[in-house]
């Protein structure tokens, strides 16, 4: 079984470009042109010297003691959210604002959820002087206000998403209306492995420094480069692509992607697309959905800002439709509880993105002797507001 993009950018089922004639060419343009441009050394050479001296990377693997201790297994977490701006999402705006000067673009747009996408973007649009809008749903934009308020300083304009849920796929949904009327001088930096071919090759192969650190670090530990297990939280799916990557040929590890329950699976208000999906296009690919019988978008929840997708990347929706992956799905409860647990037992306070990967210790038990590595994609501060109205701190 093959896990990698295929030349017409399908995983399996799930990819492909569905975009409107308007988009063509940029879309075109950039696949015929995204490979070149990421294997020339002088590219190379500035993005791994960004990585280091600007995002900090390598992000430590850290051994969790005691959270070890406590579920009987070997943990080690990833750390994503020492990155420079708190999360993972800057390894791939860093690769595509580099993507973007090269095309001669001097225009940057970008849709943002839990903000840390937008921030993301802001970030390196100021280190490159480049013009920065950002789309977020007005609802997101309320409960992520640090985060505004960062991209704001950063020199970015934010503009909110008033139509349908007034969240994550709204925003996108602004932000390839944008595209369409701004095709020339504009590059849309998609933050998440989903959107029509090459994007969501272009930004796991962006995020897959996680999993290409990974197998040095853990060699460095434990003396081999697999881990028995890798676990990420998705929603879209770049943190998870990342932390998959240089192990997705290999059966030996497992792969596990946990999913936004939201107040449960069967409640109405949930995010769950890999039990409640079905195939559909959204944002120019093909891949698992939530969708009513007429095929009508169901508008997903989560507590966490960057999980209420309704989708899935194509390459995730593979993983899922060969079994490559294990999917299980997580209530708000359980994930702020995990991220409590963290926080009182290793002195890290998770994003509740991340909280939703910590909490595979209800569903899954590991052996003792497992190396379990959680990607702990995100910090959480941006959700210090949603932690305290939870747990009345």
């Amino acid at each position: 079984m093959n896990y990698q993009v295929n030349e017409k950018g399908y995983y399996g089922d799930f990819g492909g470009a569905y975009i409107p004639e308007m988009l063509y060419p940029n879309v075109e343009e950039l696949r015929t042109t995204y490979l070149d441009i990421m294997n020339e050394p002088s590219f190379k050479k500035e993005f791994d010297q960004l990585l280091k001296d600007y995002v900090g990377r390598p992000s430590p693997l850290y051994f969790a003691k005691r959270l070890s201790e406590k579920h009987n297994t070997k943990v080690y977490l990833k750390r994503e959210d020492l990155n420079h701006t708190g999360a993972h999402k800057v390894n791939n705006t860093i690769g595509q604002i580099l993507v973007a000067k090269r095309l001669g673009k001097n225009r940057i747009i970008a849709e943002t959820g839990a903000g840390q996408h937008g921030v993301a973007t802001a970030t390196v649009c100021a280190l490159m002087g480049i013009k920065c809008i950002v789309y977020m749903g007005e609802i997101d934009i309320k409960r992520q206000a640090p985060n505004v308020a960062r991209m704001k300083m950063l020199g970015a304009e934010v503009r909110p998403a008033k139509s349908g849920s007034k969240t994550l796929k709204d925003a996108t949904n602004e932000a390839i209306r944008d595209w369409i009327n701004n095709p020339v001088d504009t590059h849309y930096i998609i933050g998440s492995a989903i959107g029509p071919h090459p994007y969501p090759d272009m930004v796991t192969r962006f995020q897959s420094i996680i999993s290409e650190e990974i197998k040095w670090q853990l060699k460095e530990k434990e003396g081999k480069e697999n881990p028995d297990y890798v676990v990420a939280c998705i929603g879209g799916g770049s943190n998870a692509a990342g932390t998959y990557y240089h192990f997705l040929d290999n059966p030996n590890v497992g792969i596990i992607a946990v999913e936004a329950a939201g107040k449960g699976v069967d409640s109405g208000e949930s995010a769950a697309t890999s039990q409640l999906g079905k195939e559909g296009i959204i944002h120019g690919c093909k891949t698992l959905l939530m969708q009513t019988p007429d095929g009508q978008i169901t508008e997903p929840y989560s507590i966490s800002a960057g999980l209420d997708y309704p989708g899935v990347g194509p390459l995730h929706s593979h993983l899922y439709k060969t079994k490559r992956a294990e999917f299980y799905s997580v209530t708000d409860d359980d994930a702020m509880a995990a991220g409590l647990e963290l926080s009182q037992l290793e002195g890290i306070i998770p994003a509740i993105e991340s909280s939703h990967a910590l909490a595979i210790f209800n569903d899954k038990k590991f052996k003792p002797e497992d190396i379990v590595v959680i990607s702990l994609s995100g910090r959480g501060d941006k959700d210090l507001d949603t932690y305290i109205n939870y747990f009345k701190l």
